[in-house]
């Protein structure tokens, strides 16, 4: 006995209907071309992920259903093929739906599984959308007895031995994971958990595609009963990935293509990549526009934004103030000058001195400190934003994470956008990135677009004479430390302290992100890539007087 089975590795559009279900049967077609007898579509492919409170509107389930009779009706003719169709269902008697994986088979929906284990922490808001399931769900295949689970049913032991106890010979879990650091090797790790509990072979079908802030990487796989890697899907793209099955010596066996696994710095930037092109694309922007300053960070950004869209669909505007200094506007023509994207200057002076003068009677007899250090900040953005109005391209912002958890950003000013494209990257990673994409030119924009001198002169706002960030802020390796360590880790102060941080640094970043949080709030979205970034995953009260 041989037959293959085929991942739908595709990008789905949450609440696009009618072209998720027009991918399903593409891909059902292709694999049934190919001699498939089974498809595998990711978690929720009919509808996206996630699709949030649209899964609370009756019009929006009626309309899920209708699509499932679309995919039914229009692969009836395929013979011998089975779907695998992740979708909500309504349950009955439940306020909240199903979490469904219905096995489709010549327009029929042969048998239905209701994920059983809803995960509510992090990015994850299951239990707020679905009631869960209670028994597995096995069906045939040319012989094989084949147990169906979903994502976060193959974290836990108990629904992948119920489906064994159900006679099932082979495991197939259909998912939509999103994406952090490491996370393409994380997940294999735990399905050869579940390998090993089971004894039993499994294929891993995953989704790809940018949605608000996460990101799904694909690397869809299969391993076998030993736990080895018998086939992988490539991340970040689509791919139809074929699984061969075959009995030999009474066992399973799986073979496949083996894609490798890149390093963390090209997954990275990939993820960025993807969540930068389907923000912009699936929302229907004609481009970005960014403020360009001649640093690391908009640098990083611009970079990002034309391996993401290409030149033509990005615009950069350099704003000086009476603080820039002559190496900033070299630097910043360099960059855009390498990378052939559209580039302006605008100076922001004029503006600058009709605001002081405008409140020249109020300030009287105080000294210059942040706020004019802010209004500058705030007039570029308002300029930014006026172009965007005008043009409709799509404002995206240049912070990192550390300066997100310290406040270190200006509301209304360089916090002013639409997307934060690198809002989860800490101001070290920013720098590896920019050293490795000079070095790497995976999109074939152009190699070292990056100036060197951007890289290694010391970081600036450029708000006041001879300012440097590292005058407000530890040196950044101490600083992306603690943050990593209290923020994503969960550590204490003490902890923090105990591992031989000095106590006035920890003390000062910790009490930053605590007080912070109310710019955080108003800050825009952008791509997820740790395993706890700002925005879903952290949710802290604003007003709070709690000190550790």
């Amino acid at each position: 006995m041989t037959f293959s089975i085929c991942t739908a590795q595709r990008n789905f559009v949450v609440g696009d209907l009618p072209g998720n279900a027009q991918k399903i049967i593409d891909a059902a077609r292709a694999a049934h071309a190919s001699g498939a007898r089974l498809l595998l579509t990711p978690e929720l492919a009919l509808c996206g992920y996630a699709a949030e409170d649209l899964l609370l509107r009756p019009a929006f389930l009626d309309a899920c259903e209708q699509a499932v009779h679309t995919v039914a009706r229009e692969t009836a003719g395929l013979t011998g093929l089975a779907i695998v169709l992740g979708h909500p269902r309504r349950a009955p008697g439940a306020r909240l739906c199903h979490n469904t994986a219905s096995v489709v088979r010549h327009g029929v929906i042969e048998a239905s599984y209701a994920k059983q284990a809803l995960p509510n922490y992090g990015v994850f808001d299951e239990q707020r959308y679905f009631t869960p399931g209670v028994a597995p769900c096995v069906f045939e295949v040319e012989g094989v007895r084949i147990g169906l689970l979903i994502c976060e049913d193959a974290w836990l032991p108990d629904p992948a031995q119920q489906a064994r106890a159900a006679g099932a010979q082979l495991l197939v879990v259909i998912n939509a994971s999103p994406f952090h650091g490491e996370k393409a090797s994380v997940r294999e790790a735990m399905l050869r958990e579940r390998v090993q509990d089971t004894g039993l072979p499994v294929v891993y079908a995953h989704m790809v595609g940018g949605q608000d802030e996460l990101v799904f990487d694909g690397h869809s796989f299969a391993l076998n009963a030993d736990g080895t890697v018998a086939a992988r899907a490539p991340g970040f793209e689509e791919s139809l990935m074929p699984v061969q099955v075959e009995t030999r010596e009474g066992a399973l066996q799986l073979q496949g293509e083996v894609a490798a696994l890149t390093g963390a710095h090209e997954q990275l930037w990939r993820a960025l990549v993807l969540g930068v092109r389907d923000y912009v694309g699936k929302n229907r922007f004609p481009g970005v526009l960014l403020g360009l300053s001649g640093g690391i960070d908009s640098a990083l950004v611009l970079a990002i934004a034309v391996d993401a869209l290409g030149a033509d669909k990005v615009r950069t505007v350099m704003m000086p103030s009476p603080y820039t200094a002559d190496i900033s506007w070299i630097d910043a023509r360099d960059m855009a000058a390498r990378l052939n994207v559209a580039y302006e200057e605008i100076a922001i002076a004029p503006q600058f001195e009709a605001f002081k003068a405008a409140l020249a009677a109020d300030f009287a007899g105080r000294a210059e400190d942040t706020t004019e250090e802010n209004l500058q900040a705030r007039i570029r953005g308002t300029l930014l934003m006026a172009l965007s109005n005008k043009f409709g391209a799509l404002v995206v912002t240049t912070g990192n994470k550390s300066e997100m958890a310290t406040g270190y950003c200006t509301l209304y000013g360089d916090m002013a956008g639409g997307f934060a494209v690198i809002k989860d990257l800490v101001k070290t990673q920013v720098f590896a990135l920019a050293r490795w994409r000079n070095a790497n030119d995976p999109f074939g924009t152009g190699s070292n677009p990056i100036p060197e001198r951007i890289i290694t002169r010391p970081p600036s706002a450029e708000l006041r004479p001879d300012q440097k960030d590292q005058d407000s802020l530890p040196p950044y390796e101490v600083l992306d430390a603690i943050v990593e360590r209290y923020m994503e880790n969960d550590e204490s102060v003490q902890d923090i302290v105990a591992a031989g941080f000095a106590a006035a640094d920890v003390e000062r970043v910790t009490r930053l992100i605590q007080i912070n949080e109310h710019k955080r709030r108003q800050a825009p979205i952008g791509v997820r890539l740790t395993r706890r970034s700002f925005g879903k995953d952290w949710r802290y009260p604003i007003t709070n007087q709690f000190r550790a």
